[in-house]
């Protein structure tokens, strides 16, 4: 069977039914997952575990011997199988269709393994391991869902938001201080809960204890400008900025985005699969369905535009007077931003902040 990660509680408190396949790049939730897996099989007798991860060359007759042994002390064991780019081949297919059958009630068989496309999920290895146990899918959490999660954990704790408009606005202001960041999201959902007593929160209590400690993340202005949410975007930079991030490293990551969708279109023209596209340039969850979405209006003569603006852009970070570019760093990167969120989701002339977006056809 394939649950969420939010079922996968119920399941271990009904017992352990394995092998179990945990998948999914969000590494926190990931992380929960296999240690609420490894808590109950320790609970439950499950005494050694072993790890094995799988590279090139992985000797999978091996590890199939290994699963078959029995403990000369009659231990139970775990065993843990990572699996970092999702494609075991057709040995470990083999094994791992072989594994899904042959375990034993002393051996619990635990595989993890990234976002799996539809294709992959259908596979016969796949679904071998999902229909004789559990597979347990870790979905992102996007940024409209951080909300209802963060409200979910502070539950977890005792904690609860004041009713009203009061509760909504704190809550707003811990999503928009932890944006696009979900370990910073639970970082500071666990301080809050070391800090505060069980019951109603008060906002303003709740303002000073994470004052200053907004996150932002350069991995995430790519989805930024896909988003077509201009205050956000220029938050995040200006997020970025007052957290003293260099200005070349944020360059750095937009001008990666901008290769990344003229590698998608080049693909595309050529006749190749969007997934497959998506996932060699290593574009899973929100930023890709964004993507997918903004690349009939990305074609090839704007994108490399783009190209040209970013190594504009580039000049400019690094103190350089290049034209058509505004010579302060951070106002260089804005530049490229709003021309990539312009070209990637038509936007009005205007923001609400007073940035004027950039038209592309200018130079």
């Amino acid at each position: 069977m394939q649950i969420r990660t939010d079922q996968l509680q119920a399941r271990l408190d009904a017992g352990l039914r394995g092998p179990y396949t945990v998948f999914g790049d969000e590494l926190l939730l990931v992380n929960e997952a296999v240690d609420a897996i490894r808590a109950s099989a320790q609970a439950q007798g499950y005494a050694t575990r072993e790890q094995h991860q799988v590279e090139r060359g992985f000797d999978w007759d091996t590890l199939l011997a290994q699963s078959r042994e029995l403990s000369l002390f009659g231990e139970r064991k775990l065993i843990e199988i990572r699996i970092p780019t999702g494609k075991p081949g057709r040995d470990g297919a083999q094994a791992l269709a072989a594994l899904a059958q042959e375990t034993s009630a002393d051996v619990l068989v635990l595989v993890l393994l990234p976002r799996l496309d539809a294709a992959t999920q259908k596979s016969d290895w796949f679904s071998r391991l999902a229909d004789a146990g559990v597979a347990v899918r870790v979905d992102s959490i996007e940024a409209d869902q951080l909300g209802a999660w963060m409200r979910t954990r502070l539950a977890r704790h005792g904690l609860r938001m004041p009713s009203g408009g009061a509760g909504q606005a704190c809550l707003d202001m811990l999503v928009a201080r932890t944006e696009g960041n979900l370990l910073a999201a639970h970082q500071e959902v666990e301080k809050l809960a070391l800090l505060v007593p069980p019951g109603e929160l008060d906002p303003a209590q709740v303002e000073d204890l994470v004052q200053g400690a907004a996150r932002y993340s350069v991995f995430r202005l790519g989805e930024g400008v896909l988003a077509g949410d201009l205050p956000r975007l220029l938050r995040m930079l200006e997020g970025l900025q007052g957290e003293g991030v260099a200005p070349v490293l944020a360059h750095w990551s937009l001008a990666e985005e901008v290769r990344a969708w003229l590698r998608l279109r080049q693909g595309l023209d050529a006749g190749e699969n969007f997934a497959t596209l998506a996932r060699a340039n290593r574009i899973w969850g929100p930023k890709e369905k964004l993507l997918q979405r903004a690349l009939p209006r990305l074609g090839l003569p704007l994108l490399e535009g783009l190209l040209l603006r970013a190594a504009a852009c580039d000049r400019a970070v690094k103190g350089l007077r290049p034209p058509g570019i505004p010579h302060e760093p951070w106002e260089a990167v804005r530049h490229l931003a709003l021309a990539m969120a312009q070209a990637a989701a038509p936007l009005p002339a205007a923001s609400p902040h007073g940035a004027r977006l950039v038209l592309l056809a200018a130079d």
